[in-house]
C-alpha cells in the first residue's frame, strides 16, 4: 500500500519500487547498513534524504526515526528516484534504459554512471540514447567502476522481473 501511494504521487514505477526494496532491506524495515543506510529502501540521510529534503524546500536531514517508519522511507527512496530521472538522468528517452540508469543511480550515484560515458552530462546522455537497452546493461557491466553496481543492477532486474 505505501508502495501505491508513493508510485502515484511520484510518477514511479511501483514494481521499481518494491525490487529495490525486496534487494536493499528484504523487506525489514529495521534494517541499518554498515554505512548507515537506513529501512527498506536504505535511505542514507546525509545524502539521498537530505537531497530529497532539499527538493521538497526542508531543511536538514530525516532523522533515523523517520527513515525507520515504512511509509516515511518509501516516500522518501521514492522521491529521491524521481529526482534522479528528472534531473540526472533527464533525457534518457527509452524506458527500460532509463529504469536500468534509476537502479545504478539510486545505489551508486549518478554522477558515476554518466562519467562512464563522459565527463560531460548532454554528451554522456546522448552517448546512452544511442544505445540500445541490452548494450547500455553490457556497458555498466563491463565500465562501471563500482565493483557493485553490475550486480546490483543483476539483483534489483532480477527482482524486477518476478514482481
Amino acid at each position: 500500500m505505501f508502495t501505491e501511494d508513493a508510485a502515484s504521487h511520484y510518477g514511479v514505477d511501483e514494481k521499481l519500487i518494491s525490487a529495490i526494496i525486496s534487494v536493499e532491506s528484504g523487506g525489514n524495515p529495521g534494517v541499518v547498513s554498515r554505512s548507515n543506510a537506513v529501512g527498506l529502501m536504505q535511505i542514507k540521510a546525509s545524502t539521498a534524504g537530505r537531497e530529497v529534503y532539499r527538493t521538497q524546500g526542508r531543511r536538514g536531514q530525516p532523522s533515523n526515526a523517520e527513515l525507520r517508519d515504512p511509509a516515511k522511507n518509501i516516500d522518501i527512496g521514492t522521491a529521491y528516484i524521481r529526482i534522479l530521472q528528472d534531473s540526472a538522468l533527464s533525457g534518457i528517452r527509452d524506458p527500460l534504459t532509463l529504469r536500468y540508469a534509476t537502479i545504478v543511480s539510486y545505489a551508486n550515484g549518478a554522477g558515476a554512471l554518466l562519467r562512464t560515458f563522459s565527463r560531460d552530462r548532454d554528451r554522456a546522455i546522448a552517448m546512452i540514447n544511442a544505445m540500445s537497452p541490452d548494450e547500455f546493461y553490457q556497458h555498466v557491466q563491463n565500465k562501471h567502476p563500482a565493483a557493485q553496481a553490475p550486480r546490483y543492477l543483476w539483483k534489483v532486474t532480477t527482482a524486477y522481473r518476478t514482481i
